[in-house]
């Protein structure tokens, strides 16, 4: 059919309308999480000229040929990947703190040097009862502090899993609802509102996922995706259409955990799972270097007082017990029980040649630097995770920046496109008065 200004005057005005619903759209959703901004594709409408005459091109206006979602999906993943390291790098680095926090708080350091001070103290007089006291008291306190020290650890091994666990169940929550958004996808009809809202709310649930493991994504063409998640093997997706594979944590004797998805061994790089996981196993490393630190301290006082004479003139007996850290212990709070002289010795003996010996046996040991060295090596790593943190969180940053840039709604864009459709719409509504009036004039001939 011939066109006619009624008619291109009204195409005109439904798509000016169209965009102004549009714009509005925009300008309420601004500060929606996840929204993507709108826009309109326009596109010609031509009909076959007049007296079958196909080679004329009667012009018939304009039409919306589709509401336009403005989201890259390069920049999107790209979002997902650089906020995936990032988000590894904050957990790791949050448990790492509190693991610092933890040793360096419980002052097992100052209570190692503390005991091997009262010990060099008690050589000024062997048989001074207030001397021996303060030993004792000395050992009493570096067994408390390992003490609180494992407890403090133990704490923060107890918080880390709860994140994991935690992060395993909203990873779980979070792939039924990509399934169940799937499945609206692929019932939704093309360039609707429906589906444009469905793909907002998709692209939203990746980027939550990407929080807590690194995702890999292939989109169908009805918008539906299928989400990889870490490295499995065999292959195993955790989103395929409307089902889902379960994502399970198991935990280790010394703390550490492992995941798994659909019970095969799944690896993470990227996430807050994978931070948890690796923060977890530093403080497992942490823990059995502790523990080995106890039981040598143990095994090298209780091994020096045994070659010796206590005070009563009996032979040397065991002045702390355990193996651990969480374990170590007073084996007696007599301070008689010190033998600080050597094997044969006479009661109340001022020879303090056991005493020295067990000096020396303890220097060489070294406890004190061991636990300098567990210091530093938590502190050392924890200044290194930091620094990567914070270049990652830099280019995670520029990423979302970038995919703003495109997706964000600029009020100040959308308040020109307002201006714009409005004197569009009132175009074309003058398009229409002007054929009516050629109507009514054609009319009114005589």
């Amino acid at each position: 059919m011939a066109s006619d200004l009624l008619s291109i005057g009204l195409s005109g005005a439904k798509a000016a309308r169209i965009g102004l619903d549009v714009t509005a759209q925009n300008i309420s959703n601004a500060a929606t999480d996840g929204y993507v901004r709108r826009s309109i594709g326009l596109s010609e409408v031509a009909s076959t000229g007049y007296n079958q005459n196909v080679r004329d091109v009667s012009l018939s206006g304009v039409r919306v040929d589709r509401i336009v979602r403005n989201a890259d999906a390069f920049r999107q993943s790209e979002v997902r990947r650089t906020g995936a390291d990032t988000a590894r790098a904050n957990a790791e680095v949050t448990g790492l703190g509190n693991i610092e926090s933890a040793l360096e708080q419980s002052g097992v350091y100052t209570a190692i040097t503390g005991f091997d001070s009262a010990l060099q103290k008690l050589k000024e007089d062997p048989v001074d009862t207030s001397l021996r006291s303060s030993v004792i008291e000395a050992a009493r306190t570096m067994g408390a502090t390992f003490q609180i020290a494992s407890k403090e650890m133990d704490a923060v091994g107890q918080g880390l899993q709860f994140d994991a666990s935690d992060g395993v169940t909203q990873v779980n929550r979070i792939a039924g609802e990509l399934a169940r958004t799937n499945l609206r996808l692929s019932r939704a009809a093309d360039a609707s509102s429906d589906q444009t809202a469905l793909l907002d709310q998709r692209d939203k649930l990746l980027a939550d996922l990407s929080q807590y493991g690194d995702v890999t994504t292939t989109l169908a063409q009805d918008g539906s995706v299928t989400v990889a998640l870490g490295s499995v093997t065999p292959a195993t997706p955790l989103v395929s259409g409307g089902t889902t594979t379960p994502l399970a944590m198991t935990t280790a004797a010394n703390g550490s955990v492992a995941y798994t998805l659909g019970g095969n061994a799944l690896t993470l790089a990227g996430g807050s799972l994978a931070g948890d996981q690796l923060a977890l196993g530093k403080l497992a490393q942490l823990r059995t270097d502790l523990d080995t630190l106890a039981d040598t301290i143990v095994t090298k006082v209780n091994g020096a007082n045994g070659l010796g004479t206590d005070r009563d003139g009996n032979p040397g007996a065991d002045l702390l017990t355990g193996t651990t850290a969480a374990a170590i212990a007073l084996s007696t709070s007599d301070p008689a029980k010190i033998a600080t002289a050597p094997t044969g010795a006479p009661k109340n003996s001022r020879d303090a040649g056991n005493l020295d010996a067990m000096r020396t046996t303890l220097a060489a040991t070294d406890p004190a630097g061991k636990m300098d060295a567990i210091l530093f090596d938590i502190s050392a790593t924890v200044s290194g995770r930091t620094v990567t943190r914070d270049a990652l969180t830099t280019i995670s940053d520029a990423a979302k920046t970038a995919l703003s840039a495109q997706t964000g709604v600029d009020l100040d864009t959308e308040g020109v496109n307002l201006v714009r459709y409005q004197q569009a719409f009132q175009a074309s509504g003058r398009v229409m008065q002007v054929a009516a009036s050629i109507f009514d004039s054609l009319l009114q001939i005589r």
